[in-house]
């Protein structure tokens, strides 16, 4: 049985040849197309199948990526629900995280990532790019887990998980740039990520944060 997918962006072209693409991975069934999260509520209320994953648009009109995210996770809480994005904004990207996605791809991902993304999405219910990109990853599985994070890590963590600079988390903590950065790198080698956002979603998926 094909799994059942849903996409929302406002771009018919590009909603239109990701469908196609989805459909040529033998995998999937798109079950739902819509052009903004009002259209898909509507899309939803008629169709007996909801999707399993959806691939929501960041900047949509009448009802945007953050606002359908919301929604979805509160009326279907089973659905995974993936971050579409033109670029890799942190802020918008952590936003879209908080709201309940547990997955973001560029729209310029290659097909190849988006299958394997799908694929670990499925299987596991969370995609980091960033920690699946280091091999050595899942060699350190059971470490991982349980690394050591301190209370000032912690903190940073959760100012991290907002829309605050690097400037101003440090002089929310009262230390300077450099520790604050030194906090940054530390974290990024204890979560095995390489960026901002990698760091949120560790940080989301392991509980270190409260949204």
């Amino acid at each position: 049985m094909k799994i059942p997918v849903g996409i929302v962006d406002d771009h018919q072209l590009f909603l239109k040849s990701l469908s196609l693409m989805l459909k040529s991975f033998k995998v999937y069934d798109v079950v739902a197309e819509a052009l903004n999260g009002k259209e898909l509520q509507e899309k939803i209320a008629q169709s007996p199948i909801v999707p399993s994953i959806l691939l929501i648009d960041v900047n949509m009109p009448v009802m945007n990526g953050i606002e359908t995210a919301k929604w979805m996770a509160a009326h279907y809480p089973q659905t995974k629900l993936v971050a579409l994005s033109m670029n890799d904004n942190d802020s918008v990207i952590i936003d879209m995280i908080k709201a309940g996605c547990c997955a973001y791809l560029l729209k310029e991902t290659h097909p190849d990532e988006l299958e394997k993304a799908l694929h670990e999405i499925h299987i596991k219910g969370f995609y980091n790019a960033d920690a699946s990109n280091i091999n050595f990853r899942r060699l350190l599985q059971s470490e991982k887990e349980s690394v050591p994070i301190t209370e000032k890590e912690k903190q940073f963590l959760q100012y991290a998980c907002s829309d605050l600079t690097y400037k101003e988390i440090a002089s929310l903590m009262f230390l300077s740039e450099r520790t604050i950065d030194g906090y940054r790198e530390t974290l990024f080698g204890k979560l095995k990520v390489q960026s901002r956002v990698g760091l949120a979603m560790e940080a989301i998926r392991r509980g270190l944060v409260n949204l």
